[in-house]
């Protein structure tokens, strides 16, 4: 399935209005299923259906088990694969024990929240996996003024459609983190909590989490989500275009995250952790 697609449009302005071709986001439904159990009783389990940018699915699938805290290990995972185009199955190892009801939630989240579908508050209050060192990394004020000047030039998707969110994520152990090679990975979806389950999905699949020396990058505002999948991932710094909300804050600062919002080439504001900056 493709990502963008083309429409006929009308443009209207104060002259009048003229057909030109426009073109969209993509946005279809994805199924998350489990397959877990033992050999010969294998079970599988419907865990969230979500409306995504079809696209790196498998990693979509793998960083949404991941930050709900189903597994951890690429050795929980036996296989990934479609049923059909729109339903991804993950084939749990036998040793996983499956806690249904830790996973009771409901079906259908929206593309602009993945937490609207809680079954409760108390489900997304989750303990990171890793414990952030005070102070590290460490990262200049001018490295990420910079940052800005790179997100447009690698999310093309949003160039040609205006309606994607992006996750961008940057190694700060290189001393020019932001030129060669600098920029690690970069997914795009029409959901901001998609676009940053597809980057720690394929985290996930190169077996290098924790990303504990790493900057994530959003290109909107930085909600609750955003933070908690990012404490979930052991990512010390994220990097917000938007608005962070008070409870993205809080769970920053109690995570010991480095939080900075309101990201332009000349400023940005630091809401926690500002020992980080150099």
């Amino acid at each position: 399935m493709k990502s963008t697609q083309k429409r006929r449009i009308t443009l209207v302005n104060t002259e009048g209005g003229v057909n030109i071709e426009d073109t969209l986001a993509v946005e279809e439904p994805l199924e998350i299923i489990i397959g877990y159990g033992s050999a010969k009783h294998r079970q599988r389990k419907t865990i969230a259906v979500t409306m995504r940018t079809p696209d790196n699915d498998f990693e979509l699938a793998l960083g949404f088990l991941y930050t709900e805290g189903v597994i951890f290990h690429k050795k929980d995972v036996k296989s990934v694969r479609f049923l059909d185009e729109n339903r991804v199955l993950v084939d749990l190892a036998g040793m996983v024990n499956v806690d249904l009801e830790s996973l009771n939630r409901h079906f259908y989240t929206t593309s602009s929240c993945g937490v609207c579908g809680k079954a409760s508050l108390d489900a997304v209050s989750k303990t990171a996996c890793f414990i952030l060192e005070k102070g590290l990394p460490a990262i200049s004020k001018n490295t990420i003024f910079q940052l800005s000047q790179k997100l447009l030039a690698v999310q093309q998707s949003f160039s040609e459609t205006g309606g994607v969110h992006a996750s961008f994520l940057f190694d700060t152990v290189r001393r020019t983190p932001l030129g060669e090679g600098g920029l690690l990975k970069a997914f795009e979806d029409v959901g901001r909590h998609n676009a940053l389950d597809k980057l720690i999905g394929w985290a996930f699949q190169q077996d290098i989490l924790p990303l504990k020396d790493k900057v994530l990058v959003v290109s909107g505002r930085a909600s609750f989500e955003l933070v908690q999948k990012a404490a979930m991932a052991g990512i010390p710094i994220v990097v917000a275009v938007g608005a962070p909300s008070s409870l993205a804050v809080d769970l920053a600062e109690e995570n010991g995250m480095t939080l900075i919002g309101f990201l332009k080439k000349d400023k940005f504001n630091v809401y926690t952790g500002i020992e980080r900056l150099s």
